[in-house]
């Protein structure tokens, strides 16, 4: 066999590798590129292998640096299958259509007020494209041999990352390779510890949290904390959310924080994001993979008020604290949350709240880092608002809950390839496995291909 490695190699976002055994081609993942200008123009740069010379495609997840550039891998001519989880099915739904329409609303935005330096802006994808490429999806279920041609053979095992999420085990006669996806944290409050998985001849691991550890207080005191603040302040909170999984998580802690009386019962609390709401519901239907309770789940759909309406949403940015408002995207790069931004960052009585990784070229991480201003639709903004970080409510393991589950392996695969990282992180996370695991470990280079024997 033979990888190529087509993203998410000196930066956390694009995931795209793709596997060749004999004349059969596999692409695992189908991501898009985030963050940096230069990463984002790779997404309109085409590959170096043709869609239609692809045979499968096999998701790791539904997050949309996993599977969001599908659409246009589907419009560009690949027709195969794409292998996935049933929950990771059902979020695709979801997240692909508000992907393109984001991108088609973008476009729209940027020709109507002339801020675009391509004319007319085109969006990288159409909803029609999403819909074409959600025919394709195959969903499998998790611990079962599926194969997907050619003598190659399909694996999930759970990954505790978000719901649907996999470690994808992919394995011929010969060898077996296994892609890691994002692998989520054993004491997730919503979502089950990753499963062990014993034995791979080559791993390909996430890198996010290479080179930092979690902080280890609570993060529901952190978040009662800074409410509390910005409530006394009559402030808002905005915060920028994931659709999937971030917004169930921070819904759940407000739950919980208002039913102790840590914080005011009588809060408004704002839902503004429809992908997050229908991503919400999902979770009820595949309780076999969190944590959550029915009862616990319907709790989330009581926690906040849900915005239906794009007017709504305007109505939002007159009103005043004290409030909550959560709505996406978690690294502030587009969606709603970037008008909610334009309405409150420059007032310093409200608070914006990041609570998950934040990706370099992102406005979060430059506001995270300090940022003065920050540029919104060809505009530049103050930041006056205050700026808080919450790192340990990430879905992502730290280096340390990585090497703990690799300690479960029986046997050193013959080379860890690290991958999913920023530069710093990922060669972090290949000293951590050298040093204290004594395996062999590597950091590839995009478009590196390397031979798996």
């Amino acid at each position: 066999m033979q990888l190529k490695f087509l993203g998410a190699t000196g930066t956390v976002t694009g995931s795209k590798y793709l596997l060749s055994s004999g004349n059969f081609k596999v692409l695992i993942d189908c991501g898009l590129f985030q963050g940096l200008k230069q990463l984002r123009l790779k997404n309109w740069a085409p590959l170096p292998v043709k869609p239609s010379e692809v045979h499968a495609v096999v998701l790791t997840h539904a997050h949309i640096d996993h599977s969001g550039y599908l659409p246009l891998f589907v419009k560009n001519g690949f027709t195969g299958k794409v292998y996935c989880t049933e929950a990771t099915r059902d979020l695709c739904k979801i997240l692909l259509p508000d992907s393109a329409h984001l991108q088609e609303e973008e476009a729209e935005y940027a020709n109507r007020r002339g801020f675009s330096k391509h004319h007319p802006a085109l969006p990288l994808y159409t909803k029609q494209d999403a819909f074409k490429a959600l025919e394709l999806l195959t969903p499998v279920p998790f611990d079962q041999d599926v194969n997907i041609g050619d003598d190659l053979t399909l694996r999930y095992y759970p990954n505790g990352h978000i719901l649907g999420s996999a470690f994808a085990r992919i394995h011929n006669k010969k060898t077996s390779v296994l892609f890691s996806g994002d692998i989520g944290r054993a004491n997730n409050i919503l979502m089950k510890a990753p499963v062990q998985v014993k034995q791979a001849d080559y791993l390909l691991l996430e890198s996010t949290y290479g080179n930092r550890l979690h902080e280890r207080d609570d993060p529901m005191l952190k978040l009662a904390t800074i409410i509390n603040k910005t409530v006394i302040r009559k402030g808002v909170v905005v915060i920028p959310v994931f659709a999937v999984g971030r917004a169930q998580e921070l819904l759940y802690y407000i739950h919980l924080l208002k039913a102790s009386g840590a914080i005011a019962e009588h809060i408004p609390v704002y839902l503004n994001s429809p992908m997050a709401v229908d991503a919400t519901a999902i979770f009820s239907k595949h309780r076999g993979e969190h944590r959550l309770s029915k009862e616990e789940c319907a709790a989330l759909n009581r926690t906040a008020h849900i915005v239906n309406s794009v007017e709504e949403s305007r109505a939002l940015n007159q009103m005043k604290g004290p409030m909550i408002i959560l709505s996406a995207s978690g690294m502030a790069s587009g969606g709603r949350v970037v008008h909610h931004l334009k309405a409150f960052v420059s007032k310093s009585n409200n608070t914006i709240l990041f609570a998950g990784f934040q990706a370099a070229g992102t406005r979060g991480a430059a506001m995270i880092d300090g940022a003065k201003e920050i540029k919104i639709h060809g505009e530049y903004y103050p930041v006056r608002a205050r700026v808080e970080f919450i790192s340990n409510l990430s879905a992502h393991a730290d280096y340390e809950e990585i090497l703990e589950w690799l300690r479960g392996f029986e046997s050193a695969p013959k080379k860890t390839y690290i991958v999913h990282g920023e530069p710093l992180a990922a060669d972090a996370m290949r000293l951590h496995i050298e040093e204290k695991l004594h395996w062999r470990a590597e950091v590839p280079d995009y478009l590196e291909t390397v031979n798996l024997d």
